[in-house]
């Protein structure tokens, strides 16, 4: 996709056609939040998950801003990169994760959070600027006040163009982290990285900027691993490793290709081409992406619960195809086993062009629980999606405008939008249940 500079920063899709009859509620409002300075290019928010009733604004130049429980910015920033970010177009920071065990899990009660950036000046030794960086950080003893050194450098991945860096992390309910990357950019997928399970199948005659490496194999991919363990040196099959085969992080026993001989240990899913936002489902695990289309179509994927799946890798589609249309009949295309997406929206029926995806709501508004929110970063259109019987449609809910970037949630499962610097919530009528990881009690 170039659809220009953070443009295509952004990722969605339905079945074949535009969208239709879902159900919008009549009491439902998106409002700014008050008393909030405009924020400076925000991709993210999100939750430390520790009871505090903060949020933390992610900044595509580097920083973290974060908002305390009594709705107030505070001045000094959670985290600011400098020159370990470098920012522009599709590049930057482009998501934090915060340690399930965020309140124990550092040394001396030290929370440890993750951050996934765009290598910039100071960096790595071997990666380039530009290179996708995904590194582990702690609190200090400042508990609004992280880090901004890096303690470990988890991962590094080669990047091949300046876009589709995708950006995504999430701890899933299993405890791993997620994180979802592009195709390595330029326009459709010309290195094929989508579809390339095995490094040893990699190639470079495509304009590719980077030099060949193994792990050019994980673009285009869901990656699942374990930060809580290391893996030795020695013959393995991670294509994010070091040359003597060491990891900082481990992949989990039930990943599709832990412990093969060729295809990477780190891939849970693969055939995507920016999955720009993407959430889990807090009720019933089941995964929520956003994916951006080429030239026509814009997707919403939605792959059950990972469990449920035991040992297949879940094939999304693309390059073979964009949406649920035939995008190229060359290499492996057509594959088999392809799961299609129960959403997507075309180019010209909608005027949209980069999807957002967001999140199935399971917070206090009682007619909100169960619509999944989503939105296109070039209308600012933003459609409420309904479950039919497993059929899925959606409706215009609101239009905003250019610019929306991104969606969030906080503790509480209520949701959030950005439309360019400005947080909006989503609110209604509310129950006075208490609500548990999206459960009443």
């Amino acid at each position: 996709m170039q659809k220009g500079a953070l443009l295509a920063i952004l990722a969605i899709a339905v079945v074949h056609a535009v969208p239709a009859s879902a159900q919008i509620p009549a009491d439902v409002t998106l409002d700014p939040v008050p008393g909030l300075p405009g924020f400076s290019t925000p991709v993210g928010l999100k939750h430390a998950g520790d009871g505090s009733g903060r949020l933390f604004v992610v900044e595509l130049g580097g920083t973290v801003r974060v908002i305390d429980a009594g709705g107030s910015v505070l001045a000094t920033p959670f985290v600011d990169l400098g020159s370990r970010v470098t920012s522009g177009g599709e590049r930057g920071l482009l998501d934090l994760a915060f340690h399930p065990d965020y309140e124990v899990s550092g040394a001396d009660g030290e929370g440890k959070f993750y951050m996934h950036y765009s290598a910039g000046s100071t960096r790595p030794a071997g990666t380039r600027v530009g290179d996708t960086i995904i590194a582990e950080f702690s609190v200090t003893g400042d508990p609004n006040v992280g880090s901004s050194v890096p303690d470990r450098i988890i991962l590094t991945v080669s990047q091949d163009f300046s876009n589709h860096n995708g950006g995504q992390m999430r701890f899933g309910p299993d405890g791993y982290l997620w994180i979802g990357l592009g195709d390595g950019g330029s326009g459709g997928d010309p290195c094929n990285r989508a579809q390339t399970l095995d490094p040893a199948d990699l190639f470079t005659s495509c304009g590719s900027n980077a030099p060949l490496d193994d792990s050019l194999a994980l673009l285009g991919k869901m990656l699942r691993i374990d930060v809580d363990n290391t893996t030795p040196a020695g013959a393995n099959n991670l294509c994010g490793a070091n040359g003597d085969g060491s990891a900082e992080y481990a992949v989990p026993g039930s990943n599709p290709f832990a412990g093969g001989a060729s295809n990477c240990g780190e891939i849970f899913y693969f055939g995507l081409r920016n999955p720009w936002r993407w959430s889990f489902d807090r009720q019933t695990d089941e995964v929520w992406i956003g994916d951006v289309g080429q030239n026509q179509w814009e997707e919403i994927d939605l792959v059950p619960a990972p469990l449920a799946r035991g040992q297949n890798a879940v094939d999304l589609g693309w390059r073979c195809y964009e949406g649920t249309s035939t995008y190229t009949t060359a290499g492996p295309c057509p594959t088999p086993g392809t799961l299609f997406p129960v959403m997507e929206y075309s180019h010209s029926g909608t005027g949209g062009c980069s999807v957002t995806g967001g999140y199935r709501y399971r917070g206090p508004v009682v007619s909100l629980r169960g619509e999944y929110i989503f939105g296109d970063y070039c209308t600012g259109e933003i459609w409420f999606g309904d479950d039919n019987g497993g059929s899925w449609a959606f409706e215009t809910f609101d239009t905003i405008g250019f610019g929306l970037r991104s969606f969030g949630e906080d503790e509480d499962g209520n949701v959030y939008a950005f439309d360019g610097s400005t947080l909006l919530r989503f609110n209604g009528d509310v129950s006075d249940v208490v609500f548990i990881d999206g459960f009443e009690s």
